[in-house]
């Protein structure tokens, strides 16, 4: 799908619960969460497969970009987090002005040689 085809994006309300925004396929810090908890104890958490060279990062799944996980200031995080996110991916801010949410087809995962490894690749690799 060419980038003039997609939908233009919903920007998501400051007053969006996490269950809602779960329910549209968005990725939000609170699901970051979630996703940690469910891969504790595997690779599939930045904390456990830095030895193996695995960088936090995140794919768009409809361009197929890949970025690394950066702050806001641009520098690489050691872990994922949304502040660095290209902008046109971005679809909400908390009251701090932190990003909350991303569109959908944005999935966090780890880049390894120049690949893009899902939580559950990354948990099942050596």
């Amino acid at each position: 799908m060419k980038q003039s085809e997609l939908e233009p994006y919903e920007l998501i309300p400051a007053t969006t619960n996490d269950e809602e925004i779960k329910q549209r396929g968005l990725l939000s810090q609170h699901c970051l969460k979630e996703e940690n908890q469910k891969f504790e104890g595997t690779q599939g958490i930045s904390q456990n497969n830095r030895h193996t060279d695995f960088v936090p990062a995140f794919k768009d799944n409809v361009s197929g970009t890949c970025v690394i996980s950066r702050f806001a200031d641009g520098s690489p995080a050691p872990v994922h987090v949304l502040d660095g996110l290209p902008i046109a991916w971005i679809t909400g801010y908390d009251e701090a002005g932190h990003v909350s949410t991303v569109r959908k087809g944005i999935v966090a995962g780890f880049l390894r040689d120049a690949h893009f490894y899902t939580r559950d690749e990354a948990a099942l690799s050596v």
